[in-house]
C-alpha cells in the first residue's frame, strides 16, 4: 500500500529555508544598534560633565574690574586647569603676579602685564 502511485501528484519539492540566517542577521544588527546607542550616550554625558570646560568658562566670564575677587578666582581656576608643562609654567607666572593683589584690604586695578599673562594662559589651555 505504501507504494501506491497516484497520477497527477508530484513528489515533495525542497524549498531553501534561510529564516535562521535572517534571524542571526537581525540579532547582529540589533546588537550593533544597541552598542552604538550606548556609546553615543556615554560620549554625550562624558563631554557634558567635563569640569575643565566649566573652569574655562568661569575664567572667561570673570569680571576683571573686581580686582581682589578676580585674583582669588583666577588663582583657583588656573591651578585646576593647568595640566601640561607649558600651562603649569604660565599658571605659576600668573599666580606669582597675582600675589600682589591678594591679602590686602584695598587693591588697585590689574596692570597690563597681568592682562597679557592672563590672555596668554587662556590661549594656551586645551579644553
Amino acid at each position: 500500500m505504501n507504494e501506491l502511485k497516484i497520477n497527477g501528484i508530484k513528489g515533495l519539492e525542497s524549498i531553501p529555508d534561510i529564516s535562521f540566517y535572517l534571524f542571526l542577521l537581525l540579532i547582529v544588527i540589533s546588537l550593533i544598534l544597541i552598542f552604538s546607542l550606548i556609546y553615543l550616550l556615554y560620549k554625550y554625558f562624558k563631554n557634558r560633565n567635563n569640569p575643565r570646560k566649566r573652569y574655562y568658562k568661569a575664567l572667561q566670564n570673570l569680571d576683571l574690574n573686581n580686582t581682589k575677587n578676580s585674583a582669588y578666582e583666577i588663582t583657583k581656576y588656573v591651578k585646576k586647569l593647568a595640566k601640561s608643562d607649558r600651562e603649569i609654567k604660565l599658571a605659576e607666572e600668573l599666580i606669582s603676579e597675582l600675589e600682589a593683589y591678594k591679602y590686602k584690604k584695598d587693591v588697585e586695578k590689574f596692570d597690563k602685564n597681568i592682562y597679557q599673562k592672563y590672555e596668554l594662559f587662556m590661549e594656551n589651555v586645551d579644553v
